[in-house]
C-alpha cells in the first residue's frame, strides 16, 4: 500500500490523506494502528479543505508552478512519514527504508508532475493545464483507493509510473535544453549579422 499511496501523495498529498482517512472511516480497510490519526475527522476535514485549495490553485497557469514548487516541502515529507508510520510493526531499519522509499517515490511523482507542468503551462490555451490537473487529481484519488484494495497491483502500477515519469522528465529536460540552445544560436547569429 505504501508504494501506491506514495506515488499518489507525490501528485496530490491532500487528496491522498483524505482518501486514506475516508476509506478507513468507511471500514473498507483497516489502517495500521500507527496511521489511526488519518481516520480523525479533523485530519480528514483539513486534508479535504487543503485539497480544495490545491484544486483551484493547480488550475491557474503560472501560479500552479509556484504552488507546486512550494508543495515539494509538503508532499515528499508527508509521504515519507506515512511510509514510516505504516511500517511501525517492522524494525527501525525497515521503517527507515520504507520512509526513504516512500519519499523517493513521492519525489519522483512530484518531479514528473512539476516537469510536465513546466512544459504545459506556457501553452496559450487553458484547457491542457486544467485537463492535466484534473487527471492528476483523479489519478491520486484512484491510485490511493486502488492501493488499499489491491496493494501489490497498485505497487506494480506505481513502479511503472515512476519509470515512465523518469523517461518523461528526461524528454522534457531535453526539449527545454533544445529550446535554449536554439535561442542561443539565433542570438549568436544575430550578433554576427549586426557586427558585419
Amino acid at each position: 500500500m505504501v508504494i501506491g499511496a506514495s506515488f499518489a501523495a507525490g501528485l496530490n498529498v491532500y487528496a491522498t490523506v483524505a482518501t486514506l482517512g475516508l476509506i478507513a472511516r468507511a471500514g473498507w480497510m483497516e489502517l495500521p494502528q500507527s496511521l489511526n490519526l488519518l481516520e480523525n475527522w479533523w485530519v480528514i476535514g483539513a486534508a479535504a479543505a487543503l485539497f480544495l485549495i490545491e484544486f483551484v490553485a493547480d488550475k491557474i497557469p503560472a501560479f500552479d508552478l509556484i504552488w507546486n514548487a512550494l508543495q515539494t516541502f509538503v508532499r515528499v515529507p508527508v509521504a515519507a512519514l506515512i511510509g514510516y508510520a505504516a511500517t511501525a510493526q517492522l524494525s527501525p531499519q525497515a521503517q527507515l527504508l520504507s520512509a526513504l522509499a516512500a519519499g523517493g517515490i513521492a519525489m519522483a511523482a512530484h518531479g514528473g508532475k512539476f516537469a510536465v507542468r513546466t512544459a504545459v503551462t506556457p501553452s496559450p490555451e487553458p484547457v491542457s493545464n486544467t485537463a492535466l490537473s484534473l487527471g492528476e487529481d483523479v489519478l491520486a484519488i484512484g491510485l490511493t483507493w486502488f492501493a488499499t484494495a489491491h496493494p501489490y497491483l497498485a505497487a506494480a502500477i506505481a513502479v511503472l509510473l515512476v519509470v515512465l515519469t523518469v523517461l518523461l522528465v528526461r524528454m522534457v529536460v531535453r526539449a527545454i535544453k533544445g529550446l535554449f540552445h536554439g535561442a542561443r544560436r539565433e542570438w549568436q547569429q544575430l550578433q554576427v549579422r549586426e557586427s558585419v
